[in-house]
């Protein structure tokens, strides 16, 4: 690992996104509840937010870090799931593997709920969108 110990915590953040490509049916039964194995989105959502909170046990040499908020927000189009992930926290390094995590699990999520109905689904691509930091503000 990489020794953060002399750096000054600084909030950041990191916003990241991915996608699920399907058939325009099985896009349609997530949108109407009708998936077998229950409810999609929630549970992809869950997921990201679980994944996040425990990158590092993940990726190796990433470092632990005390998350303040993590948001997965999921969209369903004509024939795809469109997942984006924004991470928060006041530390010593960055969010970014937190949400890059998030949206790799809330994508398998919904690959996995809904493989029964649409075993040609495909993922990705998955990106990180944006980083950053600022000075702690003041209180």
């Amino acid at each position: 690992m990489i020794d953060v110990s002399g750096k000054p915590p600084v909030f950041r953040t990191a916003r990241a996104e991915g996608v699920v490509r399907m058939r325009a049916e099985t896009a349609l039964a997530i949108r109407e509840g009708r998936v077998p194995k229950g409810d999609v989105l929630g549970t992809a959502r869950v997921a990201g937010i679980m994944a996040a909170k425990r990158t590092p046990e993940f990726i190796p040499l990433c470092h632990p870090i005390t998350l303040t908020y993590v948001e997965v927000d999921l969209k369903t189009g004509r024939d795809a799931v469109q997942i984006e992930v924004l991470t928060r926290a006041v530390d010593k390094t960055g969010v970014e593997m937190e949400a890059l995590t998030a949206v790799a699990a809330a994508c398998l999520s919904v690959y996995d709920m809904c493989k029964g109905i649409d075993p040609e689904m495909t993922i990705g691509p998955i990106r990180l969108v944006e980083k950053t930091k600022e000075p702690v503000p003041e209180t």
